[in-house]
């Protein structure tokens, strides 16, 4: 029987969440009332991107084990999260242009282009371009976490074993895809589709989330979109990235072509 070990303190709210380390990890560049606002906002999103990375992955594991059940419960942590996502925009378009414009200076290169945990996000729902990891410092941590998302199967390559593991008559050559590869329709995976669909069985609700996955990122790039236009307009982004320009070329572009192709064929 193991010994007590009487000099470990218990823990409490304060030590488990660690919160001194969390709460102080805030240091405002300058005196200006709304970079706190931003520091904030920007550090919540990167922590659901991490819980975002960790219910995706899990999110895989019970597709490609055709787990009906938890894949579905997976779905709707994920797109909870999604919608929290999209509602954090509003508390950021409290901050107006003036505000934004005072200490925007003050980021210097830094850029939310340099989130190596959305771009892995990215990666793992299918969008994978490779000029992308470009952009982080090679050897960096975060480089090698992107680099991995890249070299890794994507959602889609998952959900596709999960159609197959259902008994629909899926390609082999879409089971053995190189998965840095772009995702394309194919239509004998659509008449899969359309036979798990008017069949009406619980699978197709697993269709009908990845259809809501893929709304819900489009929704949340919109509203990115339009608050960066809000706030600098057709500015460059900070870091040198082309701001709002840039954000447009990756709207209404959907991560499951074919489970929007087979809208018109149902």
């Amino acid at each position: 029987m193991p010994i007590p070990d009487s000099t470990r303190k218990a823990l409490t709210y304060t030590s488990y969440l660690r919160l001194d380390d969390l709460l102080d990890l805030q240091q405002p560049v300058s005196d200006e009332h709304d970079e706190m606002l931003f520091i904030v906002i920007h550090q919540v999103y990167e922590l659901w991107f991490k819980q975002m990375l960790y219910e995706v992955r899990a999110l895989q594991t019970h597709l490609e084990a055709a787990a009906l059940g938890t894949s579905l419960a997976s779905f709707k942590r994920i797109l909870t999260i999604l919608k929290l996502l999209v509602a954090q925009v509003d508390i950021l378009e409290t901050m107006t242009p003036v505000s934004f414009l005072s200490f925007r200076s003050r980021l210097e290169s830094a850029s939310g282009f340099q989130s190596a945990q959305f771009r892995q996000l990215e990666f793992l729902l299918g969008r994978k371009n490779r000029g992308l990891i470009e952009h982080h410092p090679e050897g960096s941590p975060g480089r090698r976490a992107i680099e991995a998302a890249y070299e890794a199967p994507t959602l889609w390559d998952s959900f596709v074993r999960f159609v197959a593991a259902c008994g629909y008559d899926v390609p082999a050559a879409l089971l053995e895809r190189d998965v840095t590869r772009p995702i394309e329709t194919d239509e004998t995976l659509q008449e899969a589709l359309l036979a798990m669909y008017r069949e009406d069985g619980l699978e197709n609700s697993v269709c009908e989330r990845m259809v809501d996955l893929d709304e819900g990122l489009q929704e949340w790039r919109y509203r990115h979109v339009k608050m960066v236009e809000r706030t600098i307009g057709h500015k460059r982004g900070t870091g040198g990235s082309e701001g709002a320009g840039y954000l447009r070329t990756t709207l209404f572009e959907p991560l499951f072509p074919d489970l929007w192709e087979i809208r018109t064929r149902l």
